[in-house]
């Protein structure tokens, strides 16, 4: 890393040079702090003075300093008050409460150059991502955790097994509070010990592409932790925050990055170049990217013009250096062109949470079937915007708690009632363009809030109807597999069409997917009667039944067929079909 790169925002490979790096005889320690007046680092190898050897940048080269040994920063700040910190570019550290960083090479292990060399950005294949939350998918017996590497032997295969392409998990950053989720950070370099060591991540990674599956991390541009030990008030001066509460705090009680910065610049975009270059990882879904393109998030603020520019510099940096990992942005604004290139005036991400899809969607299946006769409009209106950017749909976490209940409790009705509709619901948003993303525990129709100090609640596997619910969503996450007319034309908006979103008394609607081979329809009646002889003209072809939500080996009241049976529809002819009440049916179609 040159120096001058640095202190101008240009910088990708901070991580080079800064934090504790091991040698032969020792350890080189370098530091950031302009405004600090003497730094000492201390650690189970004794205390030594780093020296102001440039601008802004101390160092010290430490006899004696081995890996898997402890330290940290004593910063005498310009007021004089010396102020423990934990290293900014440490890449391990200890256990919350414990707030030391950890000596350590750069992790290794890695036997994925197959994966590596195949991989791609999914726009015409399959991306399903199933999101996790490392610490309460599974608990071992006696309740604890499991490590990376326990999680390598369990993860990749169950999501293989389920039909996802890709485990996104909600932040690895060391952060202190474990309600936080990894949403406020204090090391934005180090994998959290909550779960073992950065050599076992490499692990848990190397095992996942082994089994097929990409793995993308969360990763937090916007805000950091208040903890005392962290980056707040580094150097005693406000160093990677703004100085001024009305911006300098979130709405999370969190510090904002001052992004204005070169140097904050570069330590935020050497670590997304960090996770994706050391760790392998597939891609980086940013969070709360709203606040990086608004003040506060707030579009009557006005945008702001220091962080825009800074998300575009490390989004055009990070696509040149990753050609095909997945950069996914969490923005709940309509800015435009969110998923266009740099150079062509977007902002570089290559795919977009669709939130207003979501929001409408659950929207309408909370409704009873008449107020649904009046709101078929929440289904529909996603298709106005659909090609403005490359979506994915997402049944996030954030939907699954805080009293918002998870998605299947949000169906409207009873318990049995709410069965029925949660699988119309997952056949509509496979068939609806865009990419999926869904929840732990949504796969087995999870009706408990999640709670980051529980795991899933495995034992409703015991009953009937979340056990045929979870070989249902196998089943429907195979057929999106196997048929490319679901995702070989994702962005072509000719390849989408309403055959009929007209009737909304009736409670139905059908879409048709044109891919490059073949053709997926879908019809729905999202209404609580049987509706007889729904009527539809189709293009000419094969028309083969793939999967009907209301067999009765998934809870339903309609026989399996013995065998797939296939009919011949002819140019001009109406075909008529009749759906159980809360049902939807998945056909082929070859021309």
């Amino acid at each position: 890393m040159e120096l001058q790169d640095f202190y101008t925002g240009r910088a990708f490979d901070a991580y080079e040079f800064f934090g504790a790096h091991p040698g032969e005889n020792g350890t080189h320690f370098a530091v950031w702090a302009p405004a600090a007046r003497r730094i000492q680092v201390e650690g189970t190898f004794g205390t030594a003075d780093l020296r102001q050897t440039r601008s802004a940048v101390w160092e010290a080269d430490v006899p004696g300093a081995v890996p898997g040994m402890c330290y940290q920063y004593l910063v005498t700040g310009a007021d004089g008050t010396t102020v423990a910190h934990c290293d900014p570019y440490g890449v391990a550290m200890t256990l919350r409460p414990d707030g030391r960083s950890i000596i350590a090479g750069m992790p290794q292990g890695f036997t994925d150059e197959q994966w590596m060399m195949s991989r791609s950005k999914c726009f015409d294949r399959p991306l399903n991502i199933y999101e996790v939350h490392a610490g309460s998918w599974q608990h071992k017996p006696d309740g604890s955790w499991y490590t990376y590497g326990e999680l390598a032997q369990k993860l990749p295969a169950y999501c293989k097994e389920y039909g996802y392409t890709h485990i996104e998990l909600m932040p690895l950053a060391e952060h202190p509070f474990d309600g936080s989720w990894g949403y406020q950070v204090t090391g934005f370099y180090a994998p959290t010990s909550r779960y073992g060591t950065p050599d076992e991540l490499v692990q848990f990674i190397n095992a996942c592409h082994l089994e097929g599956i990409g793995v993308i991390l969360d990763f937090v541009p916007v805000h950091f932790a208040v903890d005392a030990y962290g980056l707040k008030n580094f150097d005693g001066t406000p160093l990677y925050e703004y100085p001024a509460a009305a911006v300098g705090q979130s709405e999370w009680g969190s510090c904002n990055f001052m992004h204005s910065r070169g140097e904050i610049r570069c330590f935020l975009q050497s670590c997304a170049d960090y996770w994706l270059r050391v760790f392998h990882a597939d891609g980086l879904r940013m969070d709360a990217v709203s606040r990086l393109i608004y003040w506060q998030g707030d579009p009557a603020r006005g945008v702001n013009g220091s962080t825009l520019e800074f998300l575009k510099g490390m989004n055009r940096g990070l696509q040149q250096r990753h050609l095909t990992a997945i950069l996914i942005a969490e923005d709940s604004s309509n800015y435009p062109k969110v998923t266009a290139p740099v150079e062509y005036g977007g902002l570089g991400f290559d795919y977009k949470w669709d939130l207003g899809w979501m929001n409408d969607t659950l929207d309408y299946f909370k409704k009873t079937s008449e107020e649904r006769k009046e709101n078929l409009g929440r289904l529909t209106f996603s298709m106005v915007y659909a090609w403005n950017e490359h979506y994915i749909l997402p049944f996030s976490h954030d939907e699954n708690v805080h009293g918002k209940a998870t998605i299947v409790q949000k169906m409207y009705g009873d318990y049995e009632g709410k069965f029925p509709q949660a699988r119309a619901l997952y056949l509509y948003m496979a068939i609806h363009p865009g990419k999926m993303l869904d929840f732990m525990g949504n796969e087995f129709a999870q009706l408990r809030e999640w709670d980051e100090n529980r795991e899933q609640d495995w034992m409703v596997l015991k009953y009937p109807n979340h056990d045929a619910f979870r070989h249902f969503r196998a089943a429907l996450n195979r057929a999106y597999l196997e048929n490319e007319a679901f995702w070989s034309r994702e962005y072509d908006p000719a390849a989408f069409r309403w055959l009929d979103c007209d009737h909304p008394e009736y409670n139905a609607c059908a879409i048709l997917r044109q891919g490059r081979e073949s053709s997926v329809l879908a019809v729905f009646n999202f209404g609580d009667e049987t509706l007889e002889n729904y009527t539809l003209e189709l293009p000419a072809g094969k028309l083969t039944l793939l999967l009907d939500t209301d067999w009765q080996c998934w809870g339903g009241t309609t026989e399996m067929p013995h065998r797939r049976t296939s009919v011949t529809v002819k140019e001009g002819k109406k075909w008529k079909v009749t759906l159980p009440a809360y049902s939807g049916r998945l056909y082929s179609l070859e021309s």
